[in-house]
């Protein structure tokens, strides 16, 4: 896979979200099925957006025990995602038995990245919250190497890290970052931000865009000037 924009399709219903792919008749954008959606409209949503032509990142942060985490990624791999997450901080274990159950018995899978902190976490909570006392950056870094070494393919970062994931795991361990928006458009809630054109150059191999495609007046215009900008 090259770079790429995916969609964040964050609706709380199908209706809602066919609704907003309809209005792309001649690309299929690449999405991300996200928990709302998912947990409101089970695993269908995925099969019938799957069906309409559309690459799918399936975002649902798995985090538990190994043996649970190898029977669940077991039957995600029937929904023919492109690409799936889990929390790194499960432990490497964990990874390894996800991708385990990932694998078909014809030796194929999905993409599985990892996340390494939530974006909503910054270095006070860290260490209040999770009593984790190393800074930030290396926390996230460790996460990463992690995964590399369990085998994942990449992970879930902001496009400030993706340079530095590069790095140190590798230029072909993917980057899939959030927190994009247009020069010209409102940051909203998110407080770490680059452009398209900013994340491509710092080396995200995906970026994850929301509410400037989702909520703009022409969201097929939004969607191909982003791609224009990031992909080229």
């Amino acid at each position: 896979m090259g770079k790429d924009v995916i969609i964040a399709c964050d609706f709380a219903s199908a209706e809602k979200t066919y609704a907003f792919l309809d209005q792309f008749t001649t690309r299929k954008p690449f999405v991300k099925i996200g928990m709302e959606l998912f947990y409101a409209e089970g695993p269908q949503i995925v099969r019938e957006i799957k069906a309409r032509g559309h690459k799918i990142f399936l975002d649902l942060k798995l985090h538990d025990i190994p043996n649970t985490l190898k029977k669940a990624m077991a039957v995600l791999s029937k929904l023919d995602v492109d690409i799936c997450n889990l929390h790194a901080a499960g432990t490497r274990r964990m990874m390894e038995a996800a991708i385990e159950g990932l694998t078909r018995p014809d030796g194929t899978r999905p993409l599985l990245i990892a996340v390494t902190q939530l974006t909503s976490t910054d270095q006070e909570s860290m260490e209040k919250d999770l009593l984790i006392h190393a800074p930030i950056d290396q926390v996230v870094m460790h996460y990463a190497q992690c995964a590399r070494d369990a085998g994942l393919d990449g992970v879930v970062c902001s496009p400030l890290e993706a340079g530095k994931v590069h790095a140190a795991c590798g230029e072909t361990f993917l980057t899939v970052t959030p927190g994009v928006r247009f020069a010209d458009g409102d940051v909203g809630d998110q407080k770490r931000v680059m452009t398209p054109t900013q994340a491509r150059e710092i080396g995200s191999d995906y970026i994850v865009v929301g509410r400037p495609i989702t909520a703009a007046p022409d969201p097929v215009a939004a969607y191909e000037r982003c791609v224009k900008e990031f992909v080229g």
